[in-house]
């Protein structure tokens, strides 16, 4: 699954908790890394992997926001990936739980092979 590459790949550059659902008890700070879509032709994939940065205050959350896009460009160094791009970023605070998040959403292209 790609996006379990993508939170191995945060989780070991980054050196932060990196999950792909909300995890029971949360750490203060850590990210959490889910594809919204995906597609494919010819053993070439292409996914939309949303990235979103928790942290105890806002500016914390962009600033692992930040981190996260630098870091993300270079994720095309992983085996079978071969393109990712930035669509934006946002403020994503929950309105439920009123935790302090960013989001980024990241566009992807890999090798079937990776799945």
């Amino acid at each position: 699954m790609i996006e379990n590459i993508v939170r191995a790949y945060l989780k070991r550059t980054l050196n932060i908790p990196s999950y792909l659902e909300e995890p029971i008890d949360p750490p203060a700070e850590y990210i959490t890394v889910e594809k919204t879509g995906s597609s494919d032709s010819r053993h070439i994939a292409r996914a939309t992997i949303a990235v979103q940065t928790y942290s105890d205050s806002l500016l914390k959350a962009g600033r692992l926001c930040k981190r996260v896009k630098a870091q993300m460009e270079q994720i095309i160094s992983e085996e079978y990936i071969t393109r990712c791009e930035c669509g934006g970023d946002h403020n994503f605070t929950d309105p439920g739980t009123h935790r302090y998040r960013y989001q980024a959403v990241f566009y992807i292209t890999y090798y079937e092979e990776l799945t």
